[in-house]
């Protein structure tokens, strides 16, 4: 079995004197990695190393070291893809080749912010006769990155790089159910040999006592978290007495907005293949399909069509289309949800297990329920499953107000032949990214984030460094002033 290890100060933490915890492979239930679970100790350790290697070695004054460091990861995540993506599809449960994309997309985000660590320029002004001001930019401190299960590696580097490309230290908290993957992608990290000692840490735990433990800490500078809103929630109250500088990308709940000029079949690809994506376990999914009245019946039959259609095996399986959710604790969740949706709205299609010989799976295929309630746990809560609601509009005001009906803006998509329509529209939907004819296109290069509950601050981009850096001013009387 593959293992996930702790590594603190240098060095990987000897799992015999710790609590082992098995993962199972999410396809056929069987064991496929075990960790050892970190303690308060160990976080303690992380911390005080984290901090000395902040405060003492080279790292947040040598910007072209950091950026040498994170091409070299880079490299090495390059070299381990193929092991990396096998970790992560029986860890998780993901396609293969969405696994692949995922490694891709972090490997970009380590060469873009190598790039954005030499380039970290102040500014310097006359603001009276009297002497000159210099504007810095300088690190936090140090960070503290949680990461969920979901996409384990670019949900990692995303936060990481930025943060490594600062200056600051990092404590990576990652997820229990992808130990194994995150062991790999620091140990690609921490084995460069320029990387000064202290600077990485990492740990893992079944539950949150580490975590929160990390995130009340006073000598955390700044916390970055991806997950759901209820648990950001508890990160800002935790971090309260402390005033911890938060970045918290959280729930989603995505609509697809579709005007009777779309091209509907492209449409009904483009949702089809966005709401099933990570079998909806991915925060910028589209699970709410919002249609015009007048292709209403159309639309309805192409999703039908294609959900039908949709695939689900194993994540190793090249004809898969969907795999299963995380474990089986989410697939009754899906499930139970499935039973008692009716009082919500009508069933055109009820996702179901798959029978033998992938009945040990934590399989559910793909549902599609359709509403007129804005008010339903259907549109309101974020269900992590591929659970999609089909709701109608007879104009462009109830398009935009349906859209902007929860308390989520992560995400949303606009589908129309007219783009300057498209463009106006878009300024009006609450979220933090709006897709025109298509969905879940995300860049290094271009910054993400949340409305509302869906979050605080950006990640990626060069406004994916700001949580991450301090602007400091210093005030130079001229010579005689």
């Amino acid at each position: 079995m593959y293992q996930g290890r702790n590594f603190v100060d240098g060095h990987w933490l000897a799992p015999e004197s710790r609590e082992l915890v098995d993962n199972l492979n999410p396809a056929n239930s069987c064991p496929v990695s075990h960790y050892a679970a970190a303690s308060i100790e160990d976080a303690r350790a992380a911390l005080y190393s984290a901090g000395n290697s902040f405060k003492h070695s080279a790292w947040r004054n040598d910007a072209r070291l950091r950026a040498q460091v994170l091409l070299r990861f880079a490299e090495r995540l390059r070299a381990v893809r193929d092991e990396l993506c096998t970790r992560v599809v029986q860890e998780s449960g993901k396609l293969a080749h969405e696994a692949r994309f995922e490694i891709g997309a972090a490997i970009s985000e380590a060469e873009y912010y190598a790039g954005l660590a030499r380039n970290l320029f102040g500014r310097v002004g006359r603001l009276d006769p009297n002497g000159t001001s210099f504007l810095t930019r300088e690190p936090v401190g140090v960070a503290l990155i949680v990461v969920p299960w979901n996409a384990p590696v670019t949900l990692l580097v995303r936060s990481l790089a930025p943060a490594m490309a600062a200056g600051c230290s990092c404590i990576v908290k990652a997820a229990g159910q992808t130990a194994a993957s995150n062991d790999l992608i620091i140990q690609c990290l921490v084995e460069i040999d320029e990387l000064p000692n202290g600077i990485i840490q990492s740990l893992v735990e079944p539950d949150s006592i580490v975590g929160q433990f990390l995130v009340a800490a006073p000598d955390v500078d700044v916390v970055s978290f991806t997950g759901s809103t209820a648990v950001g929630k508890q990160i800002m109250k935790s971090g309260a007495d402390t005033l911890t500088r938060l970045s918290l990308e959280l729930g989603g709940k995505a609509p697809a907005i579709v005007f009777p000029d779309a091209d509907l079949a492209d449409a009904a690809n483009t949702i089809t293949r966005c709401a099933i994506v990570l079998a909806g376990q991915m925060c910028t999914a589209i699970s709410r399909a919002l249609v015009h009245v007048d292709v209403l019946d159309e639309m309805r039959s192409l999703l039908l069509e294609r959900l039908k259609a949709v695939r689900v095996g194993p994540g190793d399986d090249p004809a898969s289309q969907m795999g299963p959710l995380i474990n089986r604790g989410s697939q009754q969740r899906a499930l139970n949800f499935l039973d008692t949706v009716h009082s919500q709205g009508e069933i055109l299609l009820k996702g179901t297990v798959l029978e033998a010989p992938h009945a040990d799976g934590a399989f559910v295929t793909p549902s599609l329920i359709a509403t007129n309630s804005t008010e339903c746990e259907l549109v309101q809560r974020e269900l992590f499953a591929p659970i999609l609601a089909l709701e109608s509009f007879s104009s462009e005001e109830q398009a935009i107000a349906k859209a902007n009906a929860t308390r989520f803006g992560l995400a949303a998509s606009l589908y129309t032949r007219d783009t300057g329509h498209a463009l106006h529209l878009a300024q009006e939907i609450k979220a933090g990214t709006v897709w025109i004819n298509t969905h879940n296109k995300l860049f290094a290069e271009a910054e993400t984030g949340g409305y509302r509950e869906s979050g605080i601050g950006r990640l990626h981009g060069v406004g994916g460094l700001d949580d991450f850096l301090e602007t400091k001013h210093i005030y130079l009387p001229s010579r005689g002033s």
